[in-house]
């Protein structure tokens, strides 16, 4: 692969060599090297040995069971809402795509938290309501069907998100040929448009299981109480056991995992690329399909599946929050706001996990923006061998993300655990290793809107500017970054908004000081302090759809695409 670079060019290459190779191969390298080696060879004998034990089958069997069926559940829920908001006359559709998405933003075991206290014996809503069960009656969440179901409300904004981006991307004319043919809307959606969608449900299906398959937050709130253990949640019961075999045990495991993430990756690419049409014209408005008498059942659905899914559980976790102890019903007697008085402004680790987030997912999201736009621009560079290196990181970015989080820390404390070289400075325990973390889990979002954008782009514009005499830096700088910058900001939303509220990454390394929001949350409720988890949980509910309509309002200003969920 033989190619020549001058200037900025090499240089910005070379950068993005190293952020790979630091940030996403030494990682995954080191943790292989732990999970796959048997008396200094590789091999697959320590996973086999997991595998005789009884506690490793069963979680791994749960962790594919509960991944397959809530992603399932997630596809047919998630496209059918985006086949209503992105093809027919339906009212209201951009409050209904920010109230779907909003679930998305809400931390996983923050959703735990709020189911549980809206279906429990305990629950103060149905209390105040006289429909709460028994008391002392098993809840009805804790088991199997409960994280089923709550993985699936969780990741069917992503599916929804997929499906409708892909909608707005088709042409139109083959649908238009098919209506003046005589095509039912049935018909056109059967024969011609769910055909073309093939590639994204694909893609869709298996950004659900991934993102199932790594959660640890909605398993362990609702599956340890039922005995129903994940495998990340079983990462980390054997992390917090400290034996002297703690580390070599979870590094197998982190590697099962990293390996069953990175083989359902390669199937979906590989079935997507078979599945794919080749479609001729540039994307146009979607269709706008009128559903007539049925349009008032539609937007009723809708209505009800924001009640179940949003303001249900909002409802019950903002009433345990304004009650003295869990259990106690709500009522104008019991009302009280100390346990918010009490999280934000007598709990300092609240203000500091607060300033942690902001700051670890604010300098995430600004430098995965701007490595987002480098690998885009060599993606759909003239130079074969760049564009090789630029596709390289880009599978690199999906692996990463595809691995469950948890799996990403154990890397990390493999990686960091030692002091760096020559440096002689220790990131472990520091607010810089869980920033680092983030980089090497969320780069795969900050890339995808804005590698879409770029290969849009006509590439005549930049053979003009070189012809007239433009060095890259120049071309890059007048002309790439300001059409691709809208998809730019939106990957660095994206990403901010998924790690500020995530629990996944930070959940193994977090350290006194160096707490995030997630992990604040969690412990609350883990110490069973669950009126200050439902207190700190709320505002940070409040916290992010407050940044979602400010964003919102500010995105008006905007050029299209900036903020994801304007149509």
């Amino acid at each position: 692969m033989r190619f020549r670079l001058k200037g900025g060019e090499g240089l910005t290459l070379a950068a993005l060599f190293l952020f790979a190779l630091v940030l996403m191969v030494v990682p995954l390298v080191l943790l292989l090297r732990m999970g796959l080696l048997a008396e200094g060879h590789p091999s697959l004998a320590p996973i086999l040995t997991a595998l005789d034990s009884r506690s490793v089958p069963r979680a791994l069997w749960h962790s594919l069971e509960s991944a397959g069926a809530s992603a399932l559940l997630s596809l047919l829920a998630g496209t059918l809402v985006a086949l209503l908001v992105g093809l027919t006359d339906l009212r209201g559709k951009a409050v209904f795509t920010f109230l779907t998405l909003i679930p998305m933003m809400i931390p996983p075991h923050v959703t735990a938290i709020a189911w549980t206290q809206a279906m429990g014996p305990s629950s103060p809503l149905l209390g105040m309501l006289g429909l709460a069960p028994a008391p002392g009656s098993p809840h009805p969440l804790y088991g199997r069907g409960g994280v089923i179901a709550l993985l699936a409300v969780q990741h069917m904004p992503l599916v929804f998100l997929v499906v409708l981006a892909a909608l707005r991307s088709l042409p139109r004319e083959m649908a238009e040929a098919a209506r003046m043919a005589g095509a039912g809307p049935l018909r056109l959606l059967l024969k011609i448009i769910l055909p073309l969608l093939i590639p994204s449900l694909l893609a869709a299906l298996t950004l659900a299981f991934v993102s199932a398959l790594g959660n640890f937050g909605i398993p362990a709130l609702l599956g340890i109480p039922g005995r129903y253990i994940t495998l990340p949640v079983l990462i980390w019961q054997r992390l917090s056991s400290f034996g002297p075999s703690m580390l070599a045990d979870v590094a197998v495991l982190s590697a099962l995992m990293a390996l069953i993430a990175v083989a359902v990756v390669a199937v979906q690419m590989g079935l997507s690329s078979r599945n794919r049409a080749a479609l001729i014209g540039p994307a146009q408005a979607p269709l706008h399909l009128r559903l007539g008498r049925a349009r008032p059942l539609a937007e009723g659905a809708l209505v009800l599946m924001v009640a179940v899914t949003l303001a249900l559980p909002m409802a019950a976790l903002f009433g345990t929050a304004l009650v003295p102890t869990y259990g106690v019903g709500l009522s104008l007697q019991t009302l009280t706001l100390d346990n918010f008085r009490a999280v934000l402004f007598e709990q300092s680790v609240t203000a500091r996990a607060f300033l942690n987030s902001t700051l670890a997912a604010g300098i995430a999201a600004l430098m995965l923006a701007g490595a987002g736009l480098l690998v885009a621009r060599f993606l759909t560079g003239p130079k074969r061998g760049a564009r090789r290196f630029a596709t390289g990181i880009a599978g690199l970015a999906e692996t990463t993300y595809a691995i469950p989080g948890l799996v990403i820390s154990i890397a990390f404390i493999l990686t960091f655990l030692r002091p760096l070289p020559i440096l002689g400075l220790s990131l472990y325990n520091t607010l810089a290793i869980i920033v680092l973390a983030y980089l090497c889990a969320f780069f795969a979002v900050a890339l995808k809107p804005v590698a879409a954008a770029a290969l849009q782009l006509d590439p005549a514009l930049d053979e003009a500017a070189r012809v007239s005499g433009a060095g890259w830096g120049r071309r890059t700088r007048r002309i790439f970054l300001p059409l691709v910058a809208p998809a730019a900001g939106s990957g660095a939303i994206l990403v901010f908004l998924t790690a500020y509220n995530e629990v996944t990454v930070s959940a193994l390394l977090w350290s006194t000081g160096t707490e995030t929001i997630g992990t604040v949350i969690y412990n609350y409720e883990y110490g069973g302090y669950t009126t200050l988890a439902a207190a700190m949980a709320a505002v940070t509910v409040l916290a992010t759809v407050a940044l979602m309509v400010l964003l919102d309002r500010f995105g008006r200003h905007l050029p299209r695409g900036v903020v994801p969920w304007r149509i």
